[in-house]
């Protein structure tokens, strides 16, 4: 999938573009999509820490736009996405999720998944998923 498709995609999902999520990297069944720390998105005023649930649409997008990137991808839509939380992420600081589409069946993609924020080599979350995987028509 051409950049351009990729950020478009983006762009068309209303939550994507209500959590300011950018893409950074597509290609050949690989997504880097970041978003900023927003106080808006945060699940505990006491300590500013970003909500979980954005955390999961973050990488539910990547995983999505891994699978589009891959060759051969017409339309994808998630099954299955299992997220462990690792820690909470550093308040202030950018999220970013990096997904790989890493096996294809005839109709299931498989990907998985992590989110970082600046501050450390340890993941905020790791994910594994199943999308479906539709294919373009072969001539």
């Amino acid at each position: 999938m051409p950049e351009n498709d990729a950020q478009d995609f983006i762009n068309a999902l209303p939550f994507a573009r209500a959590l300011g999520m950018r893409l950074d990297q597509i290609g050949e069944g690989h997504a880097q999509i970041s978003m900023d720390w927003d106080a808006r998105f945060v699940g505990d005023p006491a300590t500013g820490v970003i909500h979980g649930g954005a955390v999961s649409a973050l990488m539910d997008t990547c995983g999505g736009a891994a699978v589009l990137s891959y060759p051969g991808a017409l339309g994808t839509a998630t099954i299955d996405l299992r997220i462990d939380y690792m820690r909470a992420a550093t308040p202030g600081q950018r999220i970013t999720a990096r997904a790989e589409c890493y096996h294809v069946t005839r109709r299931v993609a498989f990907v998985r998944a992590t989110a970082h924020d600046e501050d450390s080599a340890n993941p905020v979350a790791t994910a594994t998923g199943a999308f479906t995987f539709d294919r373009k028509e072969q001539p």
